[in-house]
């Protein structure tokens, strides 16, 4: 698959670049991509949530009015769920969230959404390029030359310190390695833009 390579300036660079076909064109299979993102927000819970129940809270045993005669319901423990500052009735408790996928599935699920994005004209390749030091002013102009809407996911082929701290502060754009690059970013972004040395690294990465 043949695509045109767009200048940081918004114009074209006057070049093309192969976008392997068994990575970006493959039928995308949509039950894969909801396991790996259903995997990826299962893996941001911590799992840490917990109540008392009637057993852990701190109170005394004894029973609180006589059995019969006080025209209510009996009760024998001030710990009881009916009252004020009781134990929680089955409430939650500390948990793992951990979904197992295997490599070859979520292999699948990238390479789907990459091919997705490319199917829906929702991927550009771009020039690679950096700044001398971190300029968010700059990092945006790029974003408005390159025309781009909603949220967007740059793609670099290497840690590029300066590009990452320009981009922290834009709520909707963010920057990622081509080797670091999971399912759910690929499709929460609206545009995926994808710089030319990162092409070589997501084959590299993805394409054994």
């Amino acid at each position: 698959m043949k695509v045109d390579v767009i200048g940081i300036n918004g114009k074209s660079a006057g070049k093309k670049v192969d976008l392997p076909d068994e990575i970006f064109g493959i039928e995308p299979n949509e039950h894969v991509l909801y396991l790996a993102v259903k995997q990826y927000l299962a893996h941001q819970r911590q799992g840490t949530h917990k109540s008392k129940e009637r057993g852990e809270i701190k109170g005394s045993t004894r029973k609180i009015k006589k059995q019969k005669g006080t025209g209510t319901a009996r009760a024998g423990s001030i710990k009881s769920p009916i009252f004020r500052g009781g134990g929680r009735i089955f409430g939650p408790r500390p948990r793992n969230y951990k979904v197992d996928l295997n490599k070859k599935v979520k292999r699948l699920a990238r390479m789907s959404a990459l091919s997705l994005k490319a199917k829906n004209g929702s991927l550009k390749v771009v020039e690679d390029f950096t700044f001398d030091a971190p300029a968010t002013k700059e990092f945006n102009n790029v974003l408005n030359n390159l025309e781009l809407t909603g949220r967007s996911l740059v793609v670099t082929g290497d840690y590029d310190k300066n590009l990452h701290l320009s981009a922290r502060n834009i709520s909707k754009s963010g920057v990622v390695t081509a080797s670091e690059l999971n399912t759910y970013q690929i499709m929460k972004a609206k545009t995926l833009v994808v710089s030319e040395s990162a092409i070589g690294k997501i084959t590299e990465t993805f394409g054994k």
